[in-house]
């Protein structure tokens, strides 16, 4: 039983992709396509551009999608093996489930690349600068900042944004109900509490203007069934029904990252391998310390594909 696992923004810096592009053939052709329905030569931000412009979220979804498509499809020639033959499910966080759709066929690389371009804009527009925070939390558990969650609603909205792993969890929503919620962890003890560096309150309901945006887009876009079943963000369940794998897309933009469920799925169902695909080893990280007894694996740059060489 094999997962592939894509990553999510964060991970993004400059010179992603660029060896990988040099090396192999496969790689190119992504970035090339990518640059070409953007109509936008993105791959010059992510080589020669500055942190700022590639942490910008309409260059950084894209960036991230086109790494781990090219990483997979360098894997897949490498080895011989399409999709089905290398896993058994599909998953990825937050803008990453584009990009696990994308390999499964779900949608082509062409209109994943506009629809996360449009993503990131939309969530970048639906909150005004100044108005929304996120914070990490470390050392608590799902219940307990639930909890504080409610305690705090009438500083504004505040949900959970990505629940990432076992006391690992990040919360999203207006400043005052945010900072208001670190101040009430720390009383409780958690071991670390911090506001993250982020242009917008990202995977809670003031992204609702945005999910708006990506339901139009969305349901003008056909979707394929995938030819593996997708491990959905809201659910933490695989999906093969087209129609509701264009539901969860729209429901994620306001939705819950469930990723530590997604990772009790993976342990539960046997999972002998996980292989994260793209930029940085965020997610192999996770399944390292949640999953025990299962081969981890990441593919980001040449020298990860030297032994298939």
């Amino acid at each position: 039983m094999n997962f592939i696992v894509f990553p999510g923004q964060g991970s993004q810096k400059i010179g992603m992709g660029k060896k990988l592009s040099e090396n192999f053939s496969e790689a190119k052709y992504v970035f090339d396509e990518v640059n070409e329905a953007l109509k936008f030569d993105l791959t010059k931000v992510m080589w020669e551009g500055s942190d700022s412009e590639i942490s910008l979220t309409s260059h950084a979804q894209p960036a991230l999608m086109a790494c781990g498509v090219a990483a997979f499809r360098v894997l897949s020639k490498l080895k011989d093996k399409n999709v089905i033959q290398l896993a058994d499910f599909s998953c990825g966080h937050s803008l990453g489930e584009y990009t696990a759709m994308t390999v499964a066929e779900v949608f082509s690389l062409r209109d994943c690349a506009v629809l996360l371009r449009l993503r990131g804009e939309a969530m970048q527009k639906a909150v005004p600068v100044g108005k929304g925070a996120m914070a990490a939390l470390i050392g608590i558990s799902i219940n307990q900042i639930k909890e504080i969650i409610e305690k705090v609603q009438t500083y504004g909205i505040c949900d959970v944004g990505n629940d990432n792993a076992d006391g690992q969890i990040v919360i999203s929503g207006d400043v005052k109900a945010v900072e208001k919620a670190i101040e009430l962890a720390k009383k409780i003890g958690v071991k670390r509490a911090i506001l993250l560096p982020v242009s917008a309150p990202f995977h809670c309901r003031l992204m609702e203007p945005a999910r708006i945006i990506m339901q139009e887009a969305l349901n003008n876009l056909k979707f394929n069934v995938p030819l593996i079943p997708i491990v959905s963000n809201i659910t933490a369940l695989p999906q093969t029904d087209p129609k509701i794998l264009r539901k969860y897309l729209i429901d994620q933009v306001t939705g819950t990252v469930r990723w530590r469920e997604t990772m009790e799925f993976a342990k539960n169902l046997g999972v002998k391998k996980i292989t994260e695909l793209g930029t940085g080893k965020v997610l192999a990280g996770i399944a390292k310390r949640m999953v025990n007894n299962v081969l981890i694996e990441s593919y980001e740059n040449p020298e990860d594909f030297e032994s298939f060489l």
